[in-house]
């Protein structure tokens, strides 16, 4: 197999979650450009992601989709299925971000981002995996975080999920490898997508400080991931499981790298002090 075939993804299927906008659709049109199938999830409007992959001459379907009900993943696994043939490829990308102190995160905003970043991903990968372990093959690519190994503050809720999604990539790779099924993750840093752009709006002071922290001095591109997560996808990385992959342009090299954060008028908040 010469290298170029190696990064081909020709004859696959591909589903990938959260596709409507920032990584999922630099994602969906990445894998499409490779020669992917893809099929499209999302509570969001996928139009633009389809008018894109159409752009690069790629094939798609869209299934609206909450990753936090299992019957309508399965209703996507089912409809890839039935427009495709089967699921060789998995991404799971959707996700959420809460800001909030620990005393002031309520129980609703804990079960959601748990619920969306974690319970999500075991759906999807409980219900493509079904498929992938019937066929003998298939890859899943998790999208993690560097909240995954690090922690940052007021952030707990995701913190925890993305800590969860590594843990899950592993327990599958360890039990789902036998079958021939690959299950890594792909943990990004600091990103420039509509959540980054929510969570610093505002706070120009903060987002040129985590920048500065940056060894390569600046935030990622969604198309920056594109490439790690095909890695894992194809057959370059055929003898890869139970791995994540920090695309971070080195913040974890500075590792405690933490933004500076109130923490003290947090908690004195929090406890009405």
């Amino acid at each position: 197999m010469n290298p170029a075939e190696l990064f081909d993804l020709s004859g696959q299927v591909a589903i990938i979650t959260g596709a409507a906008r920032g990584l999922g659709r630099a994602l969906a049109v990445g894998m499409a450009a490779a020669g992917a199938k893809v099929a499209l999830a999302d509570i969001l409007n996928l139009s633009q992601t389809l008018a894109q992959i159409e752009g690069v001459g790629g094939e798609a379907i869209a299934v609206p989709t909450d990753v936090r009900d299992r019957s309508q993943v399965a209703r996507l696994v089912a409809e890839a299925r039935g427009k495709f043939g089967t699921v060789d490829i998995l991404v799971n990308n959707a996700g959420i971000n809460l800001i909030r102190p620990t005393l002031e995160t309520s129980e609703e905003e804990w079960d959601l981002v748990l619920e969306v970043n974690l319970k999500g991903v075991f759906l999807c990968c409980q219900a493509a995996g079904r498929v992938m372990l019937g066929q003998g093959h298939g890859a899943i690519v998790n999208i993690g975080s560097i909240n995954s190994e690090y922690v940052f503050p007021n952030s707990a809720a995701y913190n925890i999920s993305k800590a969860g999604v590594l843990q899950l990539t592993k327990t599958l790779a360890y039990e789902w490898g036998p079958h021939g099924i690959r299950v890594n993750a792909v943990c990004p840093g600091f990103m420039e997508t509509p959540m980054l752009a929510e969570i610093q709006r505002g706070k120009e002071e903060l987002a040129e400080s985590r920048r500065s922290r940056i060894p390569l001095r600046r935030f990622a591109a969604p198309e920056d991931v594109v490439g790690a997560v095909i890695f894992l996808a194809s057959p370059a990385a055929a003898y890869v499981t139970g791995h994540a992959l920090y695309v971070d342009g080195g913040w974890t090299l500075g590792w405690p790298g933490v933004e500076r954060v109130d923490l003290d008028g947090d908690l004195k908040r929090a406890l009405g002090l």
